[in-house]
C-alpha cells in the first residue's frame, strides 16, 4: 500500500493594498484549484474576499520543463 505525501504548503506573496471589502491591508497572491481549473488570486487573509481572479498556468505550480524552453 502506498503512503500519500503530506501536501505542500502554498506560497503567499503579500500584496500591497487594501482589500476592497473590510479595508485591511492583509492582501497576499497565490495560485488555487477549482472546477475551472488553475486560478491566480489575490486574497485579503484577514475576510478571505477575492480581489482580483486571473488564469493561471495549466498545472499552477508545477512548471514542465517542456515549459522552460
Amino acid at each position: 500500500m502506498s503512503q500519500i505525501p503530506p501536501p505542500r504548503p502554498v506560497e503567499r506573496t503579500p500584496v500591497d493594498g487594501d482589500c476592497p471589502a473590510c479595508g485591511r491591508a492583509e492582501l497576499t497572491e497565490y495560485d488555487v484549484v477549482g472546477e475551472t481549473g488553475w486560478t491566480h488570486v489575490v486574497k485579503c487573509g484577514h475576510c478571505l474576499t477575492s480581489a482580483r481572479r486571473t488564469p493561471a498556468h495549466r498545472l499552477g505550480p508545477i512548471t514542465l520543463l517542456v515549459d522552460q524552453l
